[in-house]
């Protein structure tokens, strides 16, 4: 049998009463089918008596029939409706999380509907009337949920299909004309859309929030990762210097204790032959003093004197009243050989520490870009913004309030307003120049003064290696081709490197920022072509 004809099938064992398949099935005299409860009833609290199909109106109230064919075949459709909801519950059970049928009794189906008026949730099976009664297809249904009472007017016992904006509730029609009678009302639905709306772009707002802490996370990551490296570098050379130190020291110490024992050796061996010629002589007078006194105590009158003159003689003994063993100075020794090596110290100290603080600096490199609506109108840039030179032609630029009229100037697009600040700046081929940071307020239409009372810290190339900071003149042996700027906000230090020597060329210290800072450039005059090299604003390599 087919679908549609098992629709029909079920049709036509439906009381229109209840709704229901029959139970008891009785027929009027008009030839309708109906419960014999239900048509019982009916006639109960109607009065006079009618068919509630065709309306037939019944003078006496007439007796019932007991419909023995409609019996038997309901029978049949129970049994067979029986098996079919028994097939479809090993095949469609609710699992966890799925909406479950209300109808069902023992092993709950998963519903496929749920029904607003009935506010019952209906499997496959019992869903079959409300798709094949006239009445029933008019109740709305949806997408399956649960807790269907939930949604009905706790006040009304209606259901909550509008939306009061005013007080921020779902409310039933009746309420409309109640408790929120002058409220901005709308349906459930157009809500649902706007609020719909809104978390798509909260849920956008809150991945652009995780993807910018995660890229947070990574830069610290980051951080962690080149400080490490860093301090592997900076381990790795401090150890290489002292290992380096410590072994010239070991060296120099072993040369001063051999000279001071070379000395030593030379007194001792020079005391040594002195002693050893006074034991001679001792051993010698202690003999003759002995024969002395042997012959002192002799009575042979001619023997002491036949002997007593060649005991009398001197015996040849060396004059010692001037002879001395002078203990060598050793004081100054360690002095001799250790200044050296202090001065190799304080020389690798001095290659050390600058490339240290260098490499500190870089960490907070930022990259900076050159702002066009700032550039003296006879300043060209690069389309990337990283150069900039000056050329004769002066362009026809609007002349807006950030724009310097006067001097060849342009500034930065990034702010410096906290925190540390870190540029870096090729100057090779050039013959002046100046850069640094200024304040975002200075002054840019008239004459520039160019110092930290006027806003700004700037180091700048005025003819062959000399270069002034400030006012402050400096001279160097050599020139550098790329120059460093790093700023301190809170610390109030402006300091100027020289990259590739890894050398410090100027300190701004204890400045006082009140304002934000902006990088400032400033290529000069081309000079007929001569300094036509454009300032580079370049990318941070970091110092090895």
């Amino acid at each position: 049998m087919s679908a549609d004809s098992s629709l029909l099938f079920e049709d036509q064992f439906l009381c229109s009463i209840c709704l229901d398949v029959f139970t008891d099935p009785v027929s009027t005299p008009c030839g309708h089918n109906f419960c014999k409860n239900c048509i019982t009833h009916h006639w109960d609290f109607n009065v006079p008596c009618e068919c509630p199909n065709c309306k037939k109106r019944f003078k006496i109230r007439p007796e019932l029939q007991v419909n023995t064919f409609i019996t038997e075949m309901v029978s049949c459709f129970k049994e067979s409706a029986q098996q079919r909801a028994s097939s479809s519950s090993a095949q469609q059970a609710a699992k966890p999380g799925e909406v479950p049928c209300d109808v069902c009794t023992g092993t709950k189906l998963k519903a496929l509907k749920s029904c607003q008026v009935c506010l019952v949730s209906y499997c496959e099976t019992h869903l079959q009337p409300h798709l094949t009664v006239s009445v029933l297809k008019e109740h709305q249904l949806k997408h399956p949920v649960e807790n269907q009472q939930g949604r009905m007017c706790m006040k009304h016992n209606k259901l909550l299909e509008l939306f009061c904006k005013t007080d921020q509730t779902c409310v039933c029609m009746r309420c409309t004309i109640s408790d929120h009678k002058q409220h901005e009302v709308v349906p459930l639905k157009e809500e649902y859309e706007d609020r719909k709306a809104e978390l798509g772009k909260t849920e956008t707002e809150l991945q652009q929030m995780i993807q910018q802490r995660q890229l947070k996370i990574e830069e610290f990551k980051h951080s962690v990762k080149v400080s490490r490296e860093n301090a592997g570098r900076e381990i790795a050379e401090g150890v290489q210097v002292l290992t380096r130190l410590r072994h010239a020291i070991d060296r120099k110490q072993a040369e001063a204790i051999k000279v001071i024992q070379s000395k030593h050796k030379l007194i001792e061996k020079q005391a040594k032959g002195f002693i050893r010629e006074l034991e001679q002589e001792i051993s010698e007078l202690e003999r003759k003093g002995a024969e002395l006194e042997q012959l002192s105590h002799s009575e042979d009158h001619l023997l002491l004197l036949q002997n007593l003159q060649a005991l009398n003689a001197a015996p040849p003994t060396k004059n010692w009243t001037e002879v001395r063993v002078r203990s060598p100075s050793h004081e100054g020794i360690f002095r001799a050989v250790s200044a050296p090596l202090v001065d190799k110290l304080i020389t690798d100290l001095k290659k050390l520490l600058p490339k240290t603080e260098l490499r500190t600096a870089q960490q907070s490199a930022v990259d900076v870009t050159l702002d066009p609506d700032t550039a003296h109108p006879q300043l060209i840039l690069s389309a990337d913004g990283k150069q900039v030179h000056h050329a004769d032609v002066r362009k026809n630029l609007p002349d807006n309030r950030k724009r310097f009229s006067t001097g060849l100037c342009v500034v930065g697009k990034q702010v410096i307003s906290a925190g540390r600040f870190y540029f870096e700046v090729q100057v090779k081929g050039k013959t002046q120049w100046c850069i640094g940071v200024a304040r975002e307020s200075i002054n840019r239409k008239g004459p520039l003064n160019i110092d930290p009372q006027n806003g700004y810290w700037t180091l700048g190339l005025r003819k062959e290696n000399e270069y002034w900071a400030a006012t402050c003149r400096l001279y160097s042996k050599s020139d550098p081709e790329k120059v460093g700027v790093f700023v301190d906000y809170e610390e109030g230090l402006v300091l100027f490197y020289d990259v590739d020597a890894a050398k410090l060329l100027y300190a701004f210290t204890g400045c006082c920022f009140t304002e934000r800072l902006l990088p400032f450039f400033c290529p000069c005059f081309n000079q007929g072509a001569r300094n036509s090299t454009p300032l580079i604003i370049c990318p941070v390599n970091f110092t090895t």
